[in-house]
């Protein structure tokens, strides 16, 4: 975790870039007001609490009364640490596969809850960002829509083609792989080899097991129907920073330009996304391209955006830190199953 303590101060580089750049001051943000920037922080959190309902709900459904649903919901908020702190937003899986083996409950079981959850996010999250993509070439942002379209449909079609593989095919470690582990590592590298083979294995024979039946279909509509929901609480966060500062845009717009954002700030360029999701918001809402900084005449305000990232990332990752190591990461009983 140590790394970490670097990561989010990198975060800030970006903005900080930003605001030189656009001449942005310290009054200007505060300018935007205390109930619009409260009230954004609530979207957002309304955000994570939906995603830890989510978590909850496929957990219980799949192992019943393993763990308090308030504990779970937490422990899911938690994780959304990681993923504020690594490019691509990932991560938040692994914590709740590791949170679940600790309560005792078997890897594959664990993947195969953290697999329903992470597909139907990513899934929700792709569909938002290609309808994003449509309408802003739609509307003549060729550059922004052709970007945004790129990426959502790349990063959505490989996790659910993926998922819907497993269940027919059971993957193992690439052999070339697996012969540069063995040299690099020997007997260690052989051992972590069988491992992984023998979790993928599980993992497969767990999604085959469980992607056909009526209540895995039932949960994974309930779960995708929830995450639509909490992505459009991220998406009208941004539309009540904006009114803080004058401008107007209705819930929808909000919604596909955050989502447009998001699918951009999901290139591998900087962590959590820092600096292409703001410039992302403007070039979505004022049809420019997203890669130039030079076209600023006459543009949505910046202060907004940097103040929609703030009450967005730099509030919840406080939040989610501190769930994190207060549950996820916490000593805790197994249960017995």
């Amino acid at each position: 975790m140590n790394w970490r303590i670097v990561a989010v101060p990198a975060t800030l580089i970006p903005i900080i870039l930003i605001a030189i750049q656009f001449d942005i001051k310290i009054e200007d943000i505060l300018a935007i007001g205390f109930f619009p920037f409260i009230g954004a922080i609530i979207a957002m959190m309304i955000k994570l609490v939906l995603q830890g309902i989510k978590f909850a709900y496929i957990t219980r459904k799949y192992l019943g009364n393993t763990d308090s649903f308030l504990k779970l919901v937490g422990v899911r908020i938690g994780s959304e640490f990681i993923k504020f702190t690594t490019p691509m937003f990932i991560g938040a899986e692994f914590v709740v596969i590791y949170y679940l083996k600790k309560k005792g409950i078997e890897i594959s079981k664990g993947t195969w809850i953290a697999l329903v959850d992470i597909v139907t996010e990513v899934l929700a999250a792709g569909l938002l960002s290609i309808l994003a993509g449509i309408i802003a070439i739609l509307n003549g942002a060729y550059v922004v829509g052709i970007v945004i379209l790129a990426i959502s449909i790349t990063i959505t079609s490989l996790w659910v083609v993926m998922f819907f593989l497993s269940s027919k095919h059971t993957f193992q470690v690439p052999n070339i792989l697996e012969k540069l582990v063995t040299k690099l590592a020997k007997e260690k590298g052989i051992k972590s080899i069988n491992q992984t083979n023998n979790w993928m294995k599980e993992t497969c024979s767990m999604v085959r097991e469980n992607i056909k039946t009526s209540e895995s279909k039932k949960i994974f509509i309930i779960s995708f129907s929830l995450s639509i929901v909490s992505w459009s609480f991220y998406g009208i966060s941004f539309m009540i920073i904006a009114i803080g500062t004058g401008y107007i845009i209705n819930p929808f717009d909000s919604i596909m330009a955050v989502m447009g954002a998001n699918a951009i700030g999901n290139l591998p360029i900087t962590i959590g996304g820092s600096g292409l999701a703001e410039f992302g918001i403007v070039a979505y809402l004022n049809n420019l391209n997203p890669f130039d900084f030079s076209n600023t005449e006459g543009i949505l305000a910046w202060d907004a955006t940097i103040g929609w990232r703030i009450a967005t990332y730099y509030v919840p990752i406080a939040i989610t830190w501190l769930l994190l190591v207060k549950l996820a990461l916490s000593k805790i009983p197994k249960t017995q199953n």
